[in-house]
């Protein structure tokens, strides 16, 4: 029985290496990461200006709070030799709360103009990685499994959206502890180098800890992208696993990547936790050592109360932000990798693109010719050899053979999937090469085996993306092939939205809606690979009869799961491990007793006739 090639094809294609790596080395700063991330950031400079000055202001406010309370405490609470002016009292608590209100308002600005700024660049974000994946040949989409394109346009852009949150967060937090550091100095010299006694230390076990975690933290973006991947992977193929019965297995084996999951997300907890309290052992001691000299000094008389209790307010106040900034550390490596996942993308280059200078394709008449074109998918292991084909214009050309001889491959060369590796294909005289790929493809139609319909109205199938064409066109297009009466039984005839993939529908009425999208805009050139191998026999004559209709005077490529369904083509082209080895008519091929002979006799299971005969 002829088969098609492209699961041969496929899996060939599937042996390559993928072409995106998942596994991104994590640097707490990549610079090339930040670099270009500003560069969307820098399209909404206003809303960045704002944050900007929220996040100075707050600072400032903050900064403030301390020296406002030494105010009271030393000038107007317990003044040396003297009661205390409550009277004057009353204007440090009116400036201590209109500071409190300050920074309250500052600091929603902060956040409000940065979460403008995080869903803006997110969205252009999404956008321009939609754009790269459209932009993106067919061989891109063999090599890499759609659950892991998914998770880096999901799952890497809300991290970088994290990223963006931090960032601001820890910019924040670093000035925070300059104006801190800067005013503790002022306030007492000799009290700040006490506080910071313990920094040095703290900064050690910091950096021995980063260089301790990251591989951890690859190890749980790896594992989650894994994950992902698996997880779209049975959902798109529940029906096969359901209909062998494989779901434990499935399971099984879903349930060991979870695992994997889990046990690197927990070790990476674990490792974070262990930090948290140096931090807090630092905090303590500074103070306690603060407390202690301060302290005594207070009570010698050299050194005001006020000013202590601003001075242990500023050494708090600066080991939350190195608390903040440690919690943050596992989002901001986690963002990093994961804008260098995104920026991979982007960058990647499409195989196949137009030359510099191609026109775009005129009115396509239907020739078309193979001179000596040659092309494998993995270097040193072709899947066509040399073919020589010329199709006139008009004609009905069957493709047949055994799977993986070339067929799927060879007329995807047409339509400029993939390109040459070695010879030339002509439309009408000229190479496919010269020409714009949107202005071919746009003169070209294919039906593929497995149809693919989207969540929209039965109308937007079948007009798709001619949205210039009238709902006369799409009607009459479904007519041609027979599926107007089955649309017009649908709820709400070519109205009537599709589930996911057709999934209201049966296998043959969704061949049949491809057809109709196929033919609606009258392409001069048709594509049909096995596009009846999933019709009953009933569906599959219908559809022949108007496909006898439809083809008239368009020149087809047909590749046939059933060559009973070929025997009127114009040519019968024979492939046998990338070589044409036979074409002519059925006719004259069964005469032959050759190769197709055999192919036929196979196909209607009976190897003794005497077609198959050498």
């Amino acid at each position: 029985m002829a088969t098609s090639s492209a699961n041969g094809a496929t899996n060939t294609r599937r042996s390559q290496a993928l072409g995106l790596d998942d596994i991104v080395a994590a640097n707490l700063y990549d610079s090339r990461v930040v670099g270009r991330l500003m560069r969307y950031i820098a399209r909404y400079r206003a809303w960045t200006a704002l944050s900007v000055v929220g996040m100075l202001g707050y600072i400032a406010t903050m900064i403030a709070q301390p020296l406002i309370i030494k105010w009271g405490i030393d000038g107007y609470i317990a003044p040396v030799g003297r009661p205390a002016d409550w009277g004057s009292l009353d204007l440090v608590a009116g400036v201590f709360l209109a500071n409190s209100v300050g920074t309250l308002l500052f600091n929603y600005l902060q956040y409000y103009a940065m979460s403008r700024v995080r869903v803006e660049v997110l969205n252009d974000l999404r956008q321009d990685m939609f754009r790269q994946l459209q932009r993106q040949s067919v061989s891109f989409f063999d090599r890499n499994e759609a659950g892991r394109i998914i998770s880096r346009v999901h799952g890497d852009t809300l991290a970088v959206q994290e990223f963006l949150d931090i960032a601001v967060i820890a910019l924040g937090d670093v000035a925070m502890l300059l104006f801190i550091t800067a005013s503790m100095f002022v306030l007492s010299p000799m009290l700040a180098l006490i506080a910071l006694i313990v920094a040095p230390v703290l900064a050690l076990i910091i950096r021995y800890w980063q260089s301790k975690v990251k591989a951890t933290f690859v190890r749980v973006r790896t594992a989650q992208a894994i994950v992902t991947g698996s997880l779209a992977e049975n959902i798109s193929g529940v029906r096969v696993a359901q209909s062998m019965n494989r779901q434990a297995e499935n399971l099984r084996r879903f349930d060991m990547l979870n695992t994997n999951h889990f046990e690197a997300a927990r070790h990476a907890g674990f490792l974070s936790g262990l930090l948290m309290p140096a931090v807090e052992i630092a905090s303590v001691v500074s103070l306690g050592l603060v407390v202690i000299i301060g302290g005594g000094q207070v009570l010698a008389g050299s050194l005001l109360l006020g000013l202590l209790v601003a001075f242990l307010l500023y050494v708090q106040r600066f080991f939350e932000p190195v608390r903040t900034l440690t919690m943050q550390f596992t989002l901001f490596q986690r963002s990093m990798a994961s804008g260098a996942r995104i920026f991979e993308l982007l960058d990647v280059e499409p195989e196949v693109v137009d030359k510099p200078g191609a026109k775009p394709m005129p009115p396509i008449r239907g020739e078309v010719r193979f001179e000596d074109a040659s092309f494998h998918y993995v270097p040193g292991q072709p899947v066509l050899r040399h073919i020589d084909l010329h199709i006139r214009e008009g004609e009905s050309v069957a493709f047949v053979g055994l799977t993986g001889a070339g067929k799927s491959t060879l007329v995807t060369l047409v339509p400029r999937f993939y390109d040459m590796t070695e010879g030339r294909v002509l439309v009408d005289g000229i190479d496919v090469r010269d020409v714009t790929r949107a202005s071919l493809a746009r003169q070209m139609s294919m039906v593929l085996q497995e149809p693919f319909l989207y969540s929209e109205s039965v109308k937007a199938n079948i007009r798709f993306n001619h949205l210039e064409l009238s709902d006369d066109d799409v009607i009459a297009a479904a007519k041609a092939v027979g599926a107007h009466d089955f649309i017009m039984g649908l709820p709400h005839g070519y109205d009537t939205v599709l589930e996911q993939r057709g999934g209201n529908l049966s296998m043959g009425q969704r061949q049949l809606i491809s057809m109709a999208r196929a033919i609606v805009a009258n392409p001069r050139i048709i594509i049909l690979d096995e596009a009846t191998a999933n019709m009953d026999s009933e569906t599959e004559r219908q559809l022949q009869e108007a496909l006898r209709v439809v083809l008239r005077g368009r020149t087809s490529l047909i590749i046939a799961h059933r060559l009973s369904t070929i025997t009127g083509a114009d040519k019968i082209v024979v492939l046998e491990n990338g070589r044409i080895v036979e074409a002519g008519k059925h006719a004259d091929l069964l005469a032959r007793r050759g190769v197709y002979a055999r192919l036929y006799a196979m196909n209607f299971g009976n190897p003794t006739s005497p077609a198959a005969s050498p």
